[in-house]
């Protein structure tokens, strides 16, 4: 800039304004720029929470491996397809997520908790090892399996490791512990008639679930005739279609397609016939008699949760699954 008469010239001091400004941003970016390596101001990090021997970091990892914010938002990022996950850890909980996470095609049903509680490690992060217990802790859970318990849901059954589940399972109990400030925002219903606005009464807590959601399985035969597809069912219920396929797909545990009648062969080198005494001692006591290239440990026992005559069912479900009944 210049003056053309060098009369009435603020060039001088415009630029001296200028540099003012650029000094003041300058030292501005440079304490902001301090400040981010301090510590988080109480704020909790991904490093400082974990679910058994997983980290929050590495379930960070494999929520963008698998791309979730393209169907969910959290902590006010991503997509509005599904539901924000910012809170669901808070609001149902470890053995819900547990269960969910492998076969989320299907809404967990109230057995499928169940039998998620028998992991110590669950147990233990939630806080609780019985079903109603866990339940009053986390409502969420609760309207989850009155409300919606083994139906299908709209997202597809995605190829989870056991370990990725964990590291999941660890992340959303971050983003749940994090100071969000008031995200995601709470809907203001007040005033409002239409039915989705109506608060639903009677869906939470431990009480909500008055009726059990898997029947007898001896009443249940009798009514249906077929064994087999009580154990189909039970097996939903249950949860066992998220670790074992009905086909030959090799999942988290052993495929159950063509299972029956096959040699199978164990950790210890032996083999064993796959007939209805091995099947029902494996649903018992999964670690009595380890399959080779699985690991022990992941299955929990089912000896306290189902009776005889549910064990028989769901064998002959997996009896069904080779194309020939026998």
């Amino acid at each position: 800039m210049s003056c053309a008469d060098d009369k009435n010239c603020n060039e001088t001091r415009t630029r001296r304004k200028a540099i003012v400004v650029l000094g003041l941003m300058l030292l501005i970016f440079l304490g902001l720029s301090a400040v981010s390596f301090l510590d988080s101001r109480n704020q909790v990090t991904p490093d400082t929470v974990s679910f058994d021997t997983h980290m929050a970091v590495q379930g960070k990892r494999v929520f963008q491996a698998y791309n979730c914010m393209g169907c969910h938002t959290i902590v006010g990022n991503g997509a509005y397809f599904g539901p924000d996950l910012t809170h669901l850890y808070a609001s149902t909980g470890p053995a819900w997520l547990a269960a969910f996470l492998p076969s989320a095609a299907n809404w967990p049903a109230e057995a499928a908790l169940r039998a998620q509680l028998l992991n110590p490690a669950l147990a233990a992060d939630a806080g609780s090892n019985t079903l109603e217990a866990y339940l009053k802790k986390y409502p969420g859970a609760a309207e989850r399996v009155h409300r919606r318990g083994g139906q299908s849901s709209h997202m597809p059954n995605l190829a989870f490791r056991s370990d990725e589940v964990g590291q999941l399972i660890a992340f959303l109990k971050y983003t749940s512990q994090m100071n969000t400030e008031g995200w995601p925002p709470k809907p203001k219903v007040d005033g409002l008639s239409f039915p989705q606005a109506r608060q639903r009464v009677g869906l939470t807590g431990a009480g909500a679930l008055a009726q059990p959601v898997v029947a007898a399985a001896g009443s249940a035969v009798n009514e249906t005739g077929d064994p087999a597809t009580v154990g189909e069912k039970l097996a939903k219920d249950y949860g066992c279609m998220a670790c074992h396929s009905s086909a030959q797909e090799r999942l988290v545990g052993p495929p159950w397609g063509q299972l029956y009648g096959s040699q199978v062969s164990l950790a210890d080198g032996t083999t064993v016939l796959a007939d209805d005494a091995y099947l029902a001692e494996s649903i018992r006591q999964p670690d009595a008699r380890i399959v080779a290239g699985y690991p022990p440990g992941i299955m929990p026992a089912y000896a306290a949760l189902l009776n005889d005559d549910e064990i028989n069912a769901i064998v002959a479900y997996v009896r069904s699954l080779q194309g020939e009944q026998k």
